[in-house]
């Protein structure tokens, strides 16, 4: 069931990523709207719209979320795989992403101290900038 899910939901994402699904959306609330006049705008008229966007995103929040979710797991573990394999590497920075929001933001400000000042920073990226 999970392979099936997930294979599933990846192909779902995928496609209704493309510009063809745009298009077909956009296709759909065009006939919708031209038709309006023919039904009298009438209650049913706008509901079948309402119903249908409704159905739609509600279904397509919980597919792109588990393909969101499966991306940053395989992203994590690839970035944990970097960090076990570079000696100079802190392997204690694998397994973060389990940490609370307040243990992230700890970790972060000691790296930013680590790095220099907010001025060093700046200067290092004004330098990357007139590289290119």
């Amino acid at each position: 069931m999970d392979k099936f899910f997930a294979a599933m939901s990846h192909r779902i994402a995928f496609l209704a990523g493309q510009p063809a699904s745009f298009i077909i959306a956009v296709s759909i609330v065009t006939i919708w709207g031209i038709t309006g006049p023919l039904f009298g705008y009438s209650d049913t008229w706008q509901l079948v719209i309402n119903t249908g966007t409704t159905i739609v995103t509600f279904l397509m929040v919980f597919l792109i979320q588990n393909a969101q979710n499966r991306d940053a797991s395989a992203m994590q573990a690839k970035l944990d795989e970097v960090i076990r394999a570079i000696d100079q590497a802190r392997n204690e920075f694998i397994g973060i992403e389990n940490l609370t929001e307040a243990e992230l933001e700890k970790i972060k400000r000691v790296l930013e101290t680590e790095c220099g000042t907010i001025d060093e920073h700046k200067r290092s990226i004004d330098a990357l900038i007139r590289r290119r």
